[in-house]
Formats: C-alpha cells, structure tokens, sequence
C-alpha cells in the first residue's frame, strides 16, 4: 500500500478531530445564512479529497472564521457570501500565481509563526470551552447551550458542561490509544448521545435517493453584494488567511511530515484555496482554507496520511449527495459539547508548537500576536508580529 494512504481506525479517527471547526460554522451558515447544504458539504468533501491527493498528506479544510463569525453574527445573505468566496478565490490566485506568497512566506519570522499558532490554538480552545458552556454565537442564537439536545440541564449542571467534562477525561484517557482511538470514542459516543437525547429534528424527514447541486444557486452576486464583501468580508479575511492558513499550516506540516510535506508550499497552498474557493462559489457552499489548526486536530487524534482525508471527505460526498438536504440533520446528532471536547485538545495541540522558542525576544513576539489577537483579532497580530519581530533585529532594543 503507498505510504501517502493508510485506512485504519487511527486515521479514521484523526479524519473527525477538526469537526468542531468546521461543523458549528457550517450548520450556522445554513440555518441563519441559507446556504444550500448540498452544496455546502459536497464542496467540503470535494476540497478533503483533492487536496489530500496532491499533498499527500494529511491537509485540513476549515471554513474562513472572519467571514463566517462576522456572516452568521449579522445575518448576511447567501449572495454576499458567495461574492466574499469568489473575491477570496481570486486574491488567493493572485497572490499564489505571481509568487508574492513565496516571497511573504520567506520573510515571515518564525516567532511570529509561532505566535499565530498559539493564538490560534488558543482561540480554539477558547472556543471549545464556550460550546462546552453554551456561550459560542451560534448557541447564544438559537437561546440553547444544546440546540438539538431534548435536555438541557441535569439538575442544576447544564448538561454541556457534563457531557464535556466526561467526554474530556475519556479522551484524556483514550488519546494515545491505538485500538481506541480518542477521537472516534467521542464522535461515536457523540452520536449515540444524539440519538438517545436527541429532539431528532429533521432525522423522520430525510429521503434517500440521488441528489445533484445546481450551479449556482443563488445566481450570480450584483455589484452591491461585491462592494459589500470586499470591504466587510475579504480585506478583514486576507492577513488571517495568509497568517494561518498559509505560513503557519506550512511551518506545520513540515515538522509534523518532514519530506512527505514536499508538495506543501506556500505557493500550492494558496493556490489550493484560491480553486476550492471557486468551486465553493459555484456550488453555493461557504468560503474555505486550510489551517494550522485544523491540522493541529487532524494529527493529535491520529490522523498521519492523506488517507484520513479520503476517509473523511467520502463522509461528506455520501452525506451530500444521498440524502441532500437532510445531511443536516444527521450532523445535528453531535452535541455541541463533544465538537468542543474536540477544539479543546486540538487547540492545546496547536499551542503546545511554542515549546520549541528558546531566545526571549522570540517569545515576547509570540505573546504579543497572541496578546492582540484576544483584543481585536489574528489579522492584526499577524501584521505587528511581523513588524515587532524585524524591529527587534535592531541590537539596541532589547526585552
């Protein structure tokens, strides 16, 4: 068998450790967005399998959070969303092409790599904590810490915190299991949660059968809505993107795969966005990357080849185009409490990536991005990381 593809339980399980990334944003952008979800998760799938192919390795797809927070929290339109997708797709392919990323690449201080991966692994277990507490957006919308859960509570103790309390100590015991995997126990146990607890909503109404996207759903974007998304959506977007899901999933896939990462570049890498980003446009899903983070996920729950991204991205193709629409009701089985259990451990497997800093100007780098990441946002932290770090070059300054 090639060494690039492995199909056992521990890939199987690592293929499921980015779910509480993506799956939250994704049903979000459905229900409040619109977004069509056969479109939505044919792409995804789509994206899982091609883009393992070329790498060969494992490589992650992940919505792009600015867009998607800032959509979901202020109820924009399914046509803005689009337009935001095919202005990324270009400025992705713009800046991939004429070897600009190359050049950004190059020149980006590790520590300010480094500083982007603890912020990110932060924020994901930030946010892992609040689907856990009922606190994430998406729960505050829908005024329920578990949305598709019959229960809410156990006594006095929501029964989130019970489920992610539980859940995290059976991961902590299973995480480096070989024969049972972590990750696969949670999701699995997950489900079963979900269906035994679960309201089921949708699950009577889901129809088996052949289903095809239509081009387009939502017809092309108007001017207005491309105005909109320049400014509102993709500007805001690009630094975290190049920070991200370019520099610093790169920096990352190298040192988890060593030569197996050869195809990943910053060049391939933003050309692998700019055209999954296209086809996104065209099937009417959502924007989408890579990411350090979602790498962090893939890796720490077992997944080491791109076999657990055919593994993975098959789920969603079958999802999509077998019972179409009413996919999502059978992602709604998983409580939001265990995609949190998932960021948690991913988000700390992320961070943990600072432990290689030894000089302290490195670090002040590191913690600061992370520092202005929590104030306002990636994007800034990312520009004055790389600032701070060639401004410390100067021998005269010293922390």
């Amino acid at each position: 068998m090639d060494n690039a593809y492995r199909f056992n339980r521990l890939e199987l399980a690592g293929s499921l450790g980015d779910l509480g990334t993506l799956l939250p944003m994704a049903i979000g952008m459905v229900l409040i967005n619109g977004l069509n979800p056969l479109g939505m998760f044919l792409s995804i799938g789509l994206f899982y399998i091609i883009s393992g192919a070329y790498f060969r390795v494992t490589t992650p797809v992940q919505p792009m959070k600015v867009i998607g927070a800032y959509a979901i929290a202020t109820g924009m339109t399914a046509s803005q969303i689009s337009a935001s997708g095919l202005l990324m797709a270009c400025i992705l392919l713009i800046i991939g092409v004429s070897g600009a990323m190359t050049f950004i690449g190059k020149y980006t201080p590790g520590a300010v790599i480094r500083g982007v991966q603890l912020s990110t692994g932060t924020l994901l277990m930030a946010g892992g904590v609040k689907l856990m507490t009922g606190t994430s957006r998406f729960q505050e919308l829908s005024r329920l810490a578990e949305p598709y859960l019959g229960i809410q509570n156990l006594g006095p103790i929501p029964v989130g915190i019970l489920i992610g309390v539980a859940g995290g100590i059976l991961t902590l015991l299973l995480l480096d299991n070989r024969k049972l995997p972590g990750g696969l126990i949670i999701v699995s146990g997950g489900v079963a949660l979900g269906l035994l607890l679960g309201r089921n909503t949708g699950i009577q109404d889901i129809g088996v059968g052949l289903y095809v996207p239509s081009l387009l759903p939502f017809g092309f974007p108007g001017r207005a809505d491309f105005m909109f998304a320049f400014f509102a959506l993709a500007l805001p977007q690009i630094p975290m993107t190049l920070g991200n899901a370019v520099v610093a999933n790169v920096d990352l896939s190298h040192e988890y795969f060593k030569e197996g990462a050869q195809r990943v570049t910053y060049k391939s890498t933003t050309i692998s966005m700019a055209l999954a980003n296209l086809g996104s446009f065209f099937l009417g899903g959502m924007p989408l990357c890579h990411g350090a983070g979602g790498l962090a996920a893939h890796y720490r729950f077992g997944a080491r080849t791109a076999g657990s991204n055919l593994m993975i991205g098959t789920v969603f193709l079958v999802l999509a185009i077998f019972l179409g629409s009413g996919s999502l009701a059978v992602l709604k089985l998983l409580p939001m409490s265990v995609l949190g259990i998932l960021l948690v451990f991913s988000g700390g497997q992320l961070s943990l990536t600072i432990m290689d800093i030894k000089e302290r100007r490195d670090m002040f780098v590191a913690l600061l991005i992370l520092g202005i990441t929590l104030a306002s946002n990636l994007a800034y932290g990312f520009i004055a990381g790389v600032a701070v770090a060639y401004l410390l070059k100067w021998e005269r300054l010293g922390i």
